[in-house]
């Protein structure tokens, strides 16, 4: 059986398939004849929760480190209370119900005590509550929840979505691939999946009702295509063609420690996008010149409360520690398909163009300042830079610089920190030439950039034609902005998932731009076309397409200028 995707993250994978499937559970009240047996299921499924807890709590002592091991030291401990569990047997024997149902309610009403505390510490114990009863209550359904971090096999996740949590913190060693119903070439699952260096595809519909657990299944990420239960001479024929890139990746290995520069001399930077410290040895084995954006959302993630100075601190002085090497750190960029569950932005409309990025940050000012003191401290350990996210005026960039240096003189020494914006609002880029008078530097981020631009919602399969790269409006944007960068002497980049598309590499060299960042693995390919082209001839291109009036015509333009430069 074969489905057509949408390529993500390129690679080819086979294996066998996992299907995660979210399920809602309706907990019915029942009358029960034999209280000892089920007051036994229920004490088997606490020794189950236990079990499973305390595998979760040794892992994340592990890998993430005594801090975040701590949110499972307080799991197990609410799974230990007395006072939880012995209502609930009572309940039990006192009403003769079922344990699931009893349970439940207990459970609510420990919820709604600490709900109501006003001491913030007691408060958070609520969803220690939630998800424990709820790890609790899928054994008593018998109902197995995949935790990402323990898989012990090697699987292929087919989901309707992956959220970028789960993706973040998935044991990447026994994910060869993952496929989904939904999203697009720039959702944040995709983006993290070119990051972790795991093929992927997405936008493939129904494909969670077509396959199940222990199907076989193999993919192209680069092409999109799926085949479920594949012929042994789809397997072979794959197979090859997978050797074949792998070759061709191994010879890329030859351009680590050259310099990303055009036939006649003109010099760019390839930097790297990451998510998490982890990221770093992708960045290194790729000879990543600069971090060009580090998104800080993910220490956010997966996480019941916001995460300390202390803990943020940790995080980001372990990369510039590690990296040793220019890099950008953003700012909070939640919002949009990214939500904390303990920061309640509420139902919006539209959440795109709602209350996310630097206006949380604007308005939750003490969770804004936290990460700024963070940042300031880990400065020491290398050259750092902050960029501001959803910048969309001049008075937003000087309230954010102006709790920044109120932040940074809470230090005696500081280093010399860069701040810069991120251009992904259409008013923004309108202004960068008086932006440019105010800030150290642009990153111009193509994902949000084109949907706003183009009024097209990235992760509608629907209208995602129209999210199209070589839109005139969209490049005559971009020209604009870093043609304004330049002409203040300030350094322009682009940090969204145009920068790596080899049809567009000429275009923006020819434009100027002065960084290009991307995920890790597409730096080395990107250096191989730098080094094939001479920057005079990419000025000239770049005049000619600007004048073009149709996305087509200037694919069209762009495609043919590779094809004479490296066939």
């Amino acid at each position: 059986m074969q489905f057509k995707g949408t390529p993500a993250s390129p690679g080819i994978s086979y294996g066998k398939v996992l299907i995660l499937k979210h399920q809602e559970l309706v907990v019915e009240k029942k009358q029960i004849q034999d209280i000892e047996s089920e007051i036994s299921r229920f004490e088997s499924a606490l020794i189950k929760t236990k079990t499973e807890l305390e595998k979760i709590r040794n892992i994340a002592f592990d890998k993430l480190g005594q801090t975040n091991a701590a949110i499972f030291e307080s799991h197990l401990l609410v799974l230990e209370d007395p006072e939880l569990v012995d209502q609930t047997i009572n309940t039990i024997k006192q009403e003769q119900v079922n344990c699931d149902w009893a349970f439940s309610q207990i459970a609510k009403q420990f919820i709604a005590i600490f709900e109501d505390m006003e001491d913030e510490y007691l408060r958070e114990r609520a969803s220690d509550v939630k998800d424990v009863s709820s790890r609790v209550i899928n054994h008593l359904f018998g109902i197995h929840q995949h935790d990402l971090s323990l898989l012990d096999e090697k699987v292929i996740l087919v989901t309707h979505d992956l959220t970028p949590s789960q993706t973040a913190t998935m044991n990447k060693d026994m994910v060869m691939g993952f496929l989904t119903n939904i999203g697009g070439k720039t959702s944040h699952s995709a983006i993290m999946a070119r990051t972790l260096e795991i093929p992927a595809i997405v936008g493939l519909h129904n494909l969670t009702e077509m396959a199940q657990t222990n199907d076989f299944v193999l993919f192209d990420g680069s092409t999109g295509e799926v085949y479920l239960n594949p012929t042994t001479d789809l397997i072979n024929k794959l197979t090859e063609k997978n050797k074949l890139e792998l070759i061709e990746k191994e010879k890329l290995k030859s351009l680590i420690g050259t310099p990303s520069i055009t036939l006649d001399g003109h010099k760019v930077e390839l930097a790297g996008n990451i998510g998490s410290p982890n990221d770093v040895d992708s960045l290194l084995r790729n000879d990543a010149e600069a971090i060009g954006l580090y998104r800080t959302e993910f220490v956010f993630m997966d996480r019941e409360t916001m995460p300390t100075e202390d803990e943020q601190f940790e995080y980001y002085s372990k990369v510039l520690k590690n990296f040793q090497k220019p890099t950008i750190i953003r700012t909070l960029d939640i919002g949009g398909d990214k939500q904390l569950d303990y920061l309640h932005v509420g139902v919006e409309m539209n959440p795109f163009l709602g209350y996310r990025a630097i206006r949380i940050c604007l308005r939750e000012k003490e969770i804004f300042k936290t990460q700024l003191r963070a940042l300031v401290r880990a400065s020491s350990f290398g050259q750092l830079s902050i960029m501001f996210p959803m910048i969309s005026s001049l008075e937003e960039f000087l309230e954010a610089k102006n709790i920044f240096e109120e932040v940074k003189k809470e230090f005696a020494n500081t280093l010399n920190i860069k701040l810069g914006v991120m251009i992904e609002i259409p008013s923004a880029a309108l202004i960068s030439d008086i932006l440019a008078d105010h800030v150290d530097f642009f990153s111009i981020g193509t994902n949000d950039l084109t949907q706003y631009t183009c009024a097209v919602d990235r992760m509608n399969e629907k209208i995602s034609h129209l999210y199209n790269p070589f839109s005139p409006g969209l490049l005559r944007l971009i020209n604009l902005v870093i043609k304004n960068g330049n002409a203040k002497n300030k350094m322009v980049g682009i940090c969204g998932s145009m920068a790596h598309q080899k049809e567009l590499v000429p275009l923006f060299l020819g434009m100027g731009l002065h960084e290009f960042s991307m995920s890790p693995m597409h730096i080395l390919s990107t250096r191989k076309i730098i080094q094939g082209l001479n920057f005079q001839e990419c000025k000239e291109l770049a005049n000619r397409v600007l004048a073009l009036g149709t996305a087509r015509e200037i694919e069209n333009t762009l495609t043919q200028f590779l094809k004479q430069k490296f066939n």
